[in-house]
């Protein structure tokens, strides 16, 4: 990446400068982010080690947990840190590490949402074949498939992004390295790498969108034809968390990201920043596993203490 950086580091300006309220931000962003850690890495453990959880949806949730805590991780502890001793200097290359790895990890789960709504979509409309449709290697290829795109994006974007030259001001105002926040400080013509921003966000959302919409359609259609209002219950509930969380997803990304710069204000940017960073990959855990019978069975089952 060619560029005429003169900047070595960003200064962060965190979601707050009043002292009075970065100590209670920081235990809110602590406990937030432990349930995180406990929700996401619980879930893994319980995966890997109950053989009865070792099928195409549960392989798919273990990465969305993977994915959840990798890019919570990516973000919090900076912004904690920052909090609590008032650090909020990132350098240049901290700051294309943060990036990177945030914006990779989105992505992964980008794609796995998609992936698990075609999951769902094979093991209601088509029944028969789920055990021939979704073997242990088509998860596999599709998993595989997540991450490459997702560490494709995220290099796509950081070339993007750190070709600009950075000469001027090097606060972002932000509580860590978005694309928008840091792009917006370069002293470069940005117009070329605003649209690859617009271009490429648009058709990883559109495509993932694009599946999970198709496949919600079969499913709710198949689940009408049964004409049994037990099973159109079940499938709205089922349906219903997922949806919330796919539409906080996908409309804190579209906020972002699919509107002009002009556009965009610091405060509102980071209020959406703080669900999908912070509050989604806690949500995860609950609102795909944590209601699912099996996994709460298998859970008790681990806590449960011999007599």
């Amino acid at each position: 990446m060619k560029n005429n950086t003169e900047v070595t580091q960003f200064l962060l300006l965190g979601l707050t400068n009043d002292p009075g309220l970065q100590l209670p931000v920081f235990m809110i962003f602590l406990i937030i982010y432990t349930i995180t850690l406990v929700g996401n890495l619980g879930m893994i453990l319980l995966i890997a080690l109950d053989s009865h959880l070792h099928t195409p949806m549960y392989i798919f949730l273990g990465n969305l947990s993977l994915v959840d805590f990798s890019y919570s991780s990516a973000v919090t502890p900076t912004v904690m840190t920052g909090l609590l001793i008032g650090d909020k200097v990132i350098s240049y290359n901290g700051c294309a590490a943060q990036m990177f790895f945030f914006v990779a990890f989105a992505t992964v789960e980008n794609c796995l949402l998609a992936s698990m709504a075609y999951d769902r979509y094979a093991a209601v409309c088509k029944p028969l074949h789920y055990a021939t449709t979704m073997t242990t290697s088509v998860c596999v290829y599709l998993s595989i498939g997540s991450y490459t795109c997702g560490f494709l994006n995220a290099s796509i974007h950081i070339s993007n992004t750190f070709s600009l030259s950075f000469c001027r001001s090097n606060v972002v105002h932000h509580f860590f390295c978005d694309i928008p926040a840091v792009m917006v400080l370069s002293c470069s013509d940005r117009h070329v790498s605003e649209l690859v921003l617009f271009y490429v966000v648009s058709i990883n959302i559109f495509f993932a969108v694009l599946v999970i919409w198709i496949s919600y359609m079969f499913i709710f259609i198949t689940i009408f034809k049964m004409h049994s209002s037990a099973g159109y219950r079940k499938a709205v509930s089922t349906c219903s968390s997922h949806f919330t969380a796919v539409s906080i997803f996908y409309g804190t990304g579209i906020f972002m990201y699919l509107q002009p710069s002009s556009s965009h204000t610091m405060d509102t940017d980071q209020i959406a920043s703080v669900f999908y960073t912070m509050i989604i990959p806690m949500l995860n855990p609950l609102v795909y596993s944590m209601r699912n019978k099996e996994v709460k069975h298998e859970f008790a089952k681990v806590l449960r203490v011999p007599k």
